[in-house]
């Protein structure tokens, strides 16, 4: 997912990345080879904190990793499937609690 944050006088918005999004440029960044283990993923990519809501919430590659039902992944694409649930629990969640919700309010 992604978020347009406030224009800053650009000529072209950026966007926040967040969820699977983030979490696919960081890995596009990495040296990851497919099939590749949870292991693998957390150390090739440093234990990242990958943000699941445009709000700035985020949780660590090795936190999410232990909601997949595997440690072993075919391919990216899998590896992102298998997350994509674990982040919207995440965001639904950070949206559940007063200062979530206050946050989702503000207009950034």
């Amino acid at each position: 997912m992604a978020a347009r944050p406030p224009p800053q006088g650009g000529d072209e918005p950026d966007t926040l990345e967040f969820g699977i999004a983030a979490l696919a440029e960081d890995l596009s960044k990495a040296d990851v080879s497919y099939p590749v283990t949870e292991e693998e993923l957390v150390r090739r990519l440093n234990d990242v904190a990958v943000p699941y809501n445009a709000a700035g919430g985020t949780v660590r590659l090795s936190e999410a990793l232990e909601s997949v039902p595997q440690s072993r992944f075919a391919s990216k694409a899998e590896l992102l499937d298998q997350l994509h649930p674990v982040f919207e629990e995440y965001r639904r969640s950070s949206s559940n609690n007063i200062l979530g919700q206050l946050r989702a309010m503000l207009p950034f």
